[in-house]
């Protein structure tokens, strides 16, 4: 029998490591409901998603959502995502987008926040962070060819580009991502949900 996802999570508050979080009055920013599908492993919540306490609540949780033809509704209170990140507190600013989840965390809490969720049939890696984890040596040489090439990763895995409007100059210079891998993730999603 899995542990309890409020136990996780309090142990979790309780960590030193996390102390300067906690003060602040901030919870971790997840989303694990027993009878998830599908699962959205991404980097750390961003600073919007932090103070909703809601997970990619924000532009780039909107173009995801676009990406799987789901709604705002389906994704948050259907029961059939879970959303893990590398790290479920908002890591800070950098000079370029957010800083990067602490190293340690994930290594620390995934394994036994994933196992309270044990019916998931697919993994959807948001971004290079959580690709170098789930993925790690059977990842391309970058995250262009490692999501070019997604379909040797399936049926458990399918790595996407984040979604964050920074890597729109990346969507441009990769029109085939758009054209090819969104419409196979939205058809595999699409199908997961029918059939749940």
């Amino acid at each position: 029998m899995s542990e309890s996802i409020e136990d996780i999570i309090q142990e979790m508050m309780d960590d030193p490591d996390n102390k300067e979080f906690k003060d602040l009055g901030w919870r971790p920013v997840i989303q694990v409901p027993s009878t998830a599908r599908i699962l959205i492993a991404s980097q750390a919540p961003g600073k919007k998603a932090q103070e909703s306490n809601k997970p990619f609540y924000d532009p780039s949780g909107k173009l995801l959502r676009e990406w799987m033809g789901v709604s705002e509704e389906v994704f948050y209170e259907s029961g059939l995502f879970g959303i893990v990140p590398m790290d479920y507190f908002f890591p800070g600013k950098a000079n370029h987008g957010d800083n990067p989840p602490r190293k340690s965390f994930a290594d620390k809490w995934n394994d036994r926040i994933l196992a309270t969720m044990p019916d998931l049939e697919l993994i959807i890696i948001v971004g290079n962070y959580a690709m170098k984890y789930y993925l790690g040596k059977e990842m391309e040489r970058n995250l262009t060819e490692t999501v070019r090439n997604y379909k040797q990763y399936l049926p458990a895995y399918f790595p996407l580009v984040h979604p964050s409007p920074l890597n729109i100059g990346w969507r441009r210079r990769n029109p085939w991502f758009e054209e090819d891998v969104v419409p196979d993730l939205k058809s595999r999603v699409q199908k997961i949900l029918k059939n749940n």
